[in-house]
């Protein structure tokens, strides 16, 4: 069996696996799978903890290391595995010598709260992908009641610009056309740099030092920290592409103070709105929790409404998860069955909203970059299948003809 890397969660570990899998001893007697782990809710803990077992009922032999957020947070769940011979912290596990440290050291995880600067290694490519990830900030210094992610990634840190370019040249040399600017809080990106740049004034930066950036993206933002610059962006910046993903979380008011975020149900509404103003062709997205402590029925009706009021059609909901050790989870909590219901309930509602947009797109011209079996992303992040003579890689232009059951857009060249 050959050495491979698991991922869980997010993009930001997804974009630290390649940087795992570039470090492995290319030439080693030893077969290892690296657990790059999620901590971000209990069943996700749960999950990693699953495939654990079940790779070492598969392969016996085998060197199980985990590393990510549930490692670092929690060091001493896997280090009682039967099953994991190693645990390495989230810093540790990008270090290049991590893996001569292993035969002499079973658990190595230092204090994340310490590191104050962030120096990510180079990364050539994504195997099987035609959109590349560039890490431009790390760690959050908010303290959302619901959120044990600080603990697992540190303070906020953010990258140097030359950092960055360096990155971007690579990947264009490599042949990537299209990028997704990935962190944990990428909003907050500048206050630890010389001259405090913000978002905004970093990605301008970005596109005026380097050339061959065709199509930029952003990962999730937080909607209290868009800044002016940013929205200049999003009003003139063709190559950044319309389509913005929110950190909501919530449409009650009391429940949003209670989860210790920055903004109101008003907020997210007067944004949206302005968003659509300068940028008529923008989509918007956002991410739901479904039944958090305290939200009662009415509070509820206000989260499900929000999706139609401030259009929000790209969803993650995800159902409450107590994570042991933050705020909320000592909270009255909502029943299990209630936080299902819930979030059932926000899906349907997100999926009616998205099938009205969808079925108005037809007739349409989209630009799509393909990538396997014919089907790729429009500039608003929908899935399309394009008939034609076309390569992976592609950036093509199509009229829509109709939208299939799981809404894919449909059209040809």
């Amino acid at each position: 069996m050959k050495s491979k890397v698991e991922t869980f969660g997010c993009r930001l570990n997804a974009f630290e696996s390649k940087i795992i899998e570039a470090n492995l001893p290319p030439e080693s007697n030893v077969s290892r799978v690296v657990f790059n782990s999620c901590a971000v809710t209990s069943e996700a803990v749960r999950q990693v903890k699953q495939s654990i077992r079940k790779t070492r009922k598969q392969n016996p032999d085998v060197e199980i290391v985990v590393t990510g957020c549930a490692a670092q947070i929690d060091p001493d769940i896997f280090e009682h595995m039967a099953e994991v011979d190693h645990v390495i912290g989230n810093e540790e596990k990008l270090s290049p010598d991590i893996w001569s440290r292993l035969s002499t050291e079973r658990v190595i995880v230092n204090d994340i709260m310490n590191i104050k600067e962030t120096a990510p290694q180079m990364v050539a490519g994504f195997k099987g992908r035609f959109r590349a990830f560039a890490q431009i900030q790390q760690g959050c210094d908010h303290r959302c009641t619901f959120c044990i992610i600080p603990y697992g990634r540190g303070n906020s840190r953010s990258v140097p610009i030359g950092e960055i370019v360096k990155q971007f040249r690579l990947l264009i040399k490599n042949g990537y056309k299209e990028f997704v600017l990935t962190g944990v809080d990428i909003t907050s990106y500048g206050p630890d740099l010389p001259g405090q740049p913000r978002l905004g004034t970093m990605i301008k930066r970005l596109l005026k030092n380097v050339e061959g950036i065709e199509r930029l993206r952003l990962s999730s933002v937080d909607p209290s920290e868009i800044d002016e610059d940013l929205l200049d962006l999003i009003a003139n910046e063709k190559r950044l592409m319309p389509s913005l993903h929110l950190s909501v979380q919530a449409g009650n008011d009391l429940i949003l103070k209670r989860m210790k975020r920055r903004h109101l149900r008003d907020d997210v509404i007067k944004l949206s709105t302005l968003l659509r103003e300068i940028r008529p062709d923008i989509v918007l997205g956002a991410d739901l929790i479904a039944g958090f402590p305290t939200e009662t029925d009415e509070m509820f009706k206000q989260t499900i409404d929000l999706i139609s009021d401030a259009e929000l059609l790209h969803l993650h909901i995800f159902p409450y998860s107590a994570r042991t050790g933050t705020p909320a989870a000592k909270m009255p909590q909502v029943t299990s069955k209630i936080k299902k219901m819930r979030a059932r309930l926000l899906r349907e509602a997100g999926a009616e909203l998205v099938a009205e947009h969808l079925s108005k797109r037809v007739g349409r011209i989209e630009t799509v970059l393909l990538e396997q079996n014919d089907t790729g992303y429009t500039d608003q992040f929908f899935p399309m299948k394009v008939y034609g003579n076309h390569q992976a890689g592609e950036i093509v232009t199509a009229k829509v003809d109709n939208v299939m059951e799981d809404n894919t857009l449909v059209g040809s060249t």
